[in-house]
């Protein structure tokens, strides 16, 4: 293409040809470079960047943030936004701006490497990765036929001071919005209620976990991967703690995606669907749970030690919570009882 323009030019205009090779060359670095805004956790998607940029020589910047913030701040920017992608912690941010017609259809490249119900209806986001929730439980304190067959006996008196739970958690939150959905108000708040009076109410899902581990409280509500990394990192022998999994399509297994879409205002729309079927092909997502402890949802790749995705059993109709996918009726719930 250079050659060519320098071939249109008439004689003695090698300066304005230079000109015309130097703005084209920027054209083409601004066309590679990718600006990605990133909800997830960063070391993962650091590495799948990495992969990618090594792959494609395509740049790629982030801006991390909140899930929810950031697709709120692509409402705002509207056509004006800076991101090409947006990557998120759950579904929910995704489901809200496919709704409001501010994403772009995926390549079936993409489309292709996951199963179709981690997808948009339209195709216009994937799911990359899935986590279930759990109960972590100390060993030497808690034998696991001792563990309750659904998540809502620990609003039950037997549980009082015996288990831990993250108020703030997005997949706590996400859990109640499901119980809403299923059961009703009344029946969520009651469940709630007995948290608040039962259980021990940490910062995050590692503060929670930790504490199992060095027996301040036997049982926890937490997420797989955070159990499942420290299992990796330290050895599943040398741990205290242990998953316990429902295993009745209880709210207690309750499953949540990751998942990521390219916005309709996108000008690098090419190197995005690039980016797309890399994390969704067999290297990006083999990158993506070797470092997140996640589970990969291209089914052709290896998980690597955590319980087969396969064998998980969600409660039906959750992935998609419709009206209260938004979170709005968990929040109120939660400030309604006294935990917000």
């Amino acid at each position: 293409m250079h050659n060519v323009a320098k071939r249109l030019l008439p004689p003695g205009s090698a300066a304005l040809a230079a000109l015309l090779l130097a703005g084209s060359t920027a054209a083409l670095a601004q066309e590679d470079t990718l600006t990605i805004y990133n909800g997830q956790h960063k070391d993962a998607t650091l590495a799948l960047i990495d992969g990618f940029e090594d792959k494609t020589g395509i740049s790629v910047e982030t801006r991390n943030g909140s899930s929810n913030e950031l697709a709120h701040q692509i409402v705002e920017e509207g056509d004006r936004s800076p991101a090409d992608i947006i990557y998120t912690e759950e579904s929910t941010p995704l489901i809200m701006l496919a709704e409001k017609g501010l994403l772009a259809t995926i390549d079936d490249s993409a489309l292709a490497n996951i199963p179709q119900e981690y997808q948009g209806d339209n195709g216009e986001w994937v799911g990359l990765l899935a986590r279930s929730r759990v109960v972590v439980y100390n060993k030497d304190q808690i034998d696991e036929e001792s563990l309750p067959s659904s998540v809502k006996d620990f609003a039950d008196p037997e549980w009082d001071g015996r288990f831990a739970f993250v108020k703030t958690s997005g997949a706590f939150q996400k859990q109640l919005s499901a119980m809403i959905k299923l059961d009703g108000r009344e029946a969520a708040k009651a469940w709630l209620e007995g948290l608040k009076n039962n259980g021990k109410v940490y910062r995050n899902n590692v503060a929670a976990m930790n504490a199992v581990e060095r027996g301040e409280i036997p049982a926890a509500l937490i997420n797989n991967y955070y159990w499942d990394a420290k299992a990796r990192e330290e050895g599943a022998e040398n741990l205290d703690t242990r998953l316990y999994f429902f295993g009745t399509n209880d709210l207690g297994d309750l499953v949540t995606v990751s998942g990521a879409a390219i916005l309709a205002s996108s000008e690098n729309r090419q190197a995005a669907q690039k980016f797309m079927t890399y994390a969704t092909g067999e290297e990006g997502q083999q990158i993506l749970t070797d470092e997140s402890a996640q589970y990969p949802l291209n089914p052709d790749v290896d998980s690597k030690g955590l319980k087969p995705f396969s064998e998980l059993t969600p409660p039906n109709g959750t992935l998609d919570l419709g009206e209260y996918s938004n979170g709005d009726a968990a929040i109120e719930l939660l400030q309604e009882v006294g935990l917000l």
